[in-house]
């Protein structure tokens, strides 16, 4: 079904491609745990201007979503046009037998077989460019010196010092990223961080991604492009952290992924430091509340389309901006900063101005439109599970585009339409074991959808979090707080979120839960007391506040 939908749309998208046209460069902005208000064209109170001129003169979605709430299967989908639950990786695949429910998280890496949008749009005659953070590596968690050596990487410690030899060792280890990102298809890549920053270089340098950008796109459009269009996969690691370490990184300008550097980057085309500070100060904009890390982002986004206009490519150029995912319920199945994400596309002249769409779209869909655009003839074992947003291109709407869109995380899975909502979470069997088995302190992080503490349970704030079937109106309930599930007043709604669901299900072809049988499933119900427990603990962090009001360490259990 989703195949002929897929068909429908592409027979479907004649704004545009009615007549032969010349194969548009496409570039992809990814940020990093980035919500919607954190920019002044979703109506945060911010400074973004470059980024609310691309929604005036393009299209701006209010109803867009990732595939998953945490970097790694989402940046996995983003980089294949698949969710994440299809991994075929070898880390993937030996946490996750076939026949067995399939847990998502930081486990997958981008496949050898190259089935994703670097090598595909390079096959199809596309200069393809990578810059920024990865995350799909499937080696991220390597911390034993033997585990380095495997990879061909450096060792170093978590408490390593600033010194001479540790910046060789993180110059040596970028370098050998790059050769990992040529290896899965991509034709130019610079500036690479594995994962998430690295101590003691953990300050971000939005600079050294974004002059490392502007070199592809001007090699790109010059005789080293050699006339072929290009796509740019840009991944900033801005604005991943807490408020604060963005305006604090901005006074370490000598830090980067390749460790410490002997002069500062001045990108051409990009407000420097200094004055973004200084315009923040005359705006009334605290750099220390956020506002440094979203104007910094914008910043950025400005050299890029100033380097576009010098080059006289900006009309041949689509533009894509959105982010892995939100950041305060990010590890949840819930819209609010989590699943819902900022989402922009701007090509002048080819997508129509000012639009503002209320389709539901999605990351896969990125990969299906640069396809589509690229005229990319993929193989028949490519599994495609996006939709080309083409047919948006002229009013954000169409007579024929998808119902729902679905998420997954972990143990949790939710399908959504405009109106509803249903988020299920099914423990495998030998998780059930554990839960039954666990101390009270235990438990938050055991029955979380991510199984962990931290990032696993920002969404614990929400009464519904560990609820194993919810039901939301979310035209009534924006923050999904009341599960409608046992309400029969929305018997219907919930059947046929249900059926979509098995939709899903049944074309990935995992098990999960009593939808599909395997080896590891089991239908809900199996852990009702602690349910009942886990709802009156209240968790900080790594700290579970027990219901008789004690505070313990989670990790340890007492």
């Amino acid at each position: 079904m989703l195949k002929k939908l897929i068909l429908v749309l592409l027979v479907t998208s004649s704004f545009i491609y009615a007549e032969p046209t010349k194969r548009p460069n496409i570039i992809l902005i990814l940020t990093d745990d980035q919500d919607k208000e954190a920019i002044g064209a979703y109506g945060g109170e911010v400074w973004t201007p470059h980024l609310d001129r691309m929604a005036a003169e393009g299209a701006l979605f209010s109803n867009a979503f990732v595939t998953s709430t945490v970097c790694t299967p989402s940046r996995y989908s983003f980089l294949t046009g698949r969710y994440a639950s299809r991994s075929t990786s070898e880390i993937f695949l030996h946490e996750n037998p076939e026949g067995h429910q399939a847990y998502t998280a930081f486990n997958m890496g981008l496949e050898e077989n190259n089935l994703n949008i670097g090598a595909m749009l390079s096959q199809a005659g596309y200069r393809t460019g990578f810059v920024g953070k990865f995350h799909v590596s499937g080696i991220e968690s390597l911390r034993s010196k033997k585990d380095y050596q495997k990879f061909g990487l450096r060792y170093f410690a978590r408490d390593a010092k600033d010194t001479a030899a540790t910046t060789e060792t993180f110059t040596y280890n970028e370098l050998q990223y790059r050769e990992l990102l040529r290896d899965r298809g991509f034709d130019w890549v610079k500036n690479v961080y594995l994962g998430n920053l690295e101590k003691p270089y953990s300050e971000h340098n939005l600079e050294w991604t974004i002059d490392a950008a502007l070199e592809f796109i001007e090699d790109s459009a010059g005789p080293g492009g050699e006339g072929k269009p290009f796509y740019l996969h840009f991944c900033t690691t801005l604005t991943h952290g807490p408020d604060g370490s963005w305006s604090r990184s901005l006074g370490q300008e000598l830090v980067s992924g390749s460790g410490r550097m002997t002069d500062p980057i001045e990108p051409d085309g990009m407000l420097s430091r200094e004055d973004l500070l200084t315009a923040l100060e005359d705006k009334g904009l605290d750099p220390d509340k956020g506002h440094a890390g979203q104007s910094w982002v914008d910043a950025g986004v400005g050299a890029i389309f100033n380097k576009l206009e010098e080059l006289d490519i900006d009309e041949d150029t689509l533009v894509i901006f959105t982010t892995d995912h939100g950041s305060r319920q990010k590890g949840s199945l819930f819209d609010q900063d989590g699943a819902g994400v900022p989402f922009m596309i701007r090509w002048p002249g080819k997508v129509s101005a000012g639009i503002e769409s209320r389709e539901l779209v999605q990351s896969i869909d990125i990969v299906a439109t640069a396809f589509e655009l690229a005229e990319v003839e993929l193989p028949d074992d490519y599994q495609l599970d996006g939709h080309s947003l083409t047919p948006l291109f002229e009013d954000g709407t169409t007579r024929s585009w998808r119902d729902y869109v679905y998420i997954e995380l972990g143990f949790g899975r939710a399908v959504r339409t405009k109106d509803f909502k249903y988020v299920v979470t099914r423990y495998p069997t030998d998780q059930v074991k554990k839960i039954q088995a666990a101390k009270p302190a235990q438990l938050p992080a055991l029955m979380a959808p991510l199984n962990r503490l931290g990032i696993g349970t920002r969404g614990s704030i929400n009464p519904t979090f560990y609820d194993e079937d919810a039901l939301f109106s979310l035209s009534e309930d924006r923050n999904e707080t009341r599960n409608l599930f046992s309400d029969p007043r929305y018997e219907s709604e919930l059947t046929s979120l249900r059926s979509n669901l098995q939709e899903v299900l049944e074309s990935i072809g995992r098990p999960y839960g009593e939808f599909i049988d395997g080896a590891n499933t089991i239908g809900p119900g199996q852990v009702l007391p602690q349910h009942e427990l886990v709802r009156q603990m209240k968790v900080r962090g790594k700290k579970v506040t027990l219901p008789n009001g004690v505070e313990v360490d989670g990790r340890k259990g007492r």
